[in-house]
């Protein structure tokens, strides 16, 4: 009888958050399109049982351009409502990242006639995870096709108008800058910033709740990232994952990794499995900040683990769950 390694992770991003709690927010105003600027506007993805991401989109004189393809289901959400609210065509659909529930929709953007576009690190991210779309063993997308029906009926479309450092749209009434500031929650993470309304879309480099996944990330360089945004000075920020709100945004996630990374740094040498036992100790100890509280969530310990990780110590102890007898 073998075993097989158990992730406790990743089966949760591919299916999306559904496993995990929402974070309550008074203002919160899910799968309602808010409109947050003239020709600008903002969709709160229903996480639970969907695990549908933010969307927001941009009313150009001559087209739409949107913000993460989401999920195939929830593209489908999407657009018709964007559908209803203009006849001007969708013509592109920018990914902030990989992650399945920010670009596995991309196939129905673009049969609705969008280009998919990403910073060319998204494109790297997919060659190593989503090995079979480039000639590999199944990777990602399989995995998720085999617990969301949406997935499964679609296919995988990478972005093909990629960007280095920045990429505008600018008709003389509308601006809108992609941006690349650095590694955050993964290597290839986009940022769409409207410098005349000084609003900002941020993906999922930064969420307004228990959403953090650091798996693809670095939080050392997270941190770093953040901070260079925040010279924006933003007065909207729309996050990845939970309601919109101001530049409080950008400063509490990063509170929260600054905040995460010393708690850890107290168990430097320690064994591996002693720190995984002292996990509940300091998710208590950041409880106790209620700046950062509502980013505590189902992934504290995935997120402590990466922290001790990076600060020179070794991944924790693994369940082994036997394979089933053929």
């Amino acid at each position: 009888m073998k075993s097989v390694r158990f992730f406790r992770h990743l089966p949760a991003l591919l299916a999306g958050f559904a496993a995990f709690p929402s974070a309550p927010e008074a203002d919160a105003q899910v799968n309602v399109v808010q409109k947050v600027a003239e020709g600008v506007y903002f969709h709160e993805g229903e996480l639970k049982p969907s695990g549908h991401c933010n969307n927001g989109w941009i009313i150009f004189e001559d087209y739409v351009l949107v913000i993460d393809a989401n999920f195939p289901s929830g593209a489908k959400v999407t657009l018709p409502k964007i559908q209803a609210m203009t006849d001007k065509p969708i013509r592109f659909a920018f990914d902030t990242h990989h992650h399945g529930d920010h670009a596995y929709g991309n196939q129905v953007w673009f049969e609705a006639g969008a280009t998919p576009v990403a910073h060319e690190g998204v494109l790297e991210e997919m060659k190593k995870y989503e090995t079979a779309l480039f000639g590999g063993e199944p990777g990602r997308w399989e995995q998720a096709a085999a617990t969301r029906p949406d997935v499964a009926a679609s296919k995988l479309k990478a972005p093909s108008l990629l960007y280095r450092s920045e990429l505008i749209f600018d008709d003389g009434k509308q601006r809108v800058e992609l941006l690349h500031f650095g590694v955050a929650h993964t290597r290839g993470d986009g940022w769409a910033w409207l410098p005349k309304e000084r609003i900002l879309f941020s993906g999922d480099a930064c969420v307004n709740g228990p959403y953090n996944y650091t798996g693809d990330g670095d939080l050392g360089e997270w941190i770093k990232t953040l901070e260079a945004v925040k010279q924006l000075k933003p007065k909207i920020v729309c996050p990845g994952h939970g309601p919109m709100g101001g530049p409080e945004l950008l400063d509490d996630q990063q509170a929260f990794f600054i905040a995460l990374r010393d708690e850890v740094k107290q168990y430097a040498g320690q064994e591996p499995a002693k720190v995984e036992a002292a996990v509940p100790r300091m998710m208590a100890s950041l409880r106790k900040n209620e700046r950062i509280a509502r980013y505590l969530g189902t992934f504290f310990i995935n997120q402590v683990e990466k922290a001790f990780v990076e600060q020179g110590g070794q991944p924790f102890p693994k369940m082994e769950i036997p394979a089933k007898k053929k």
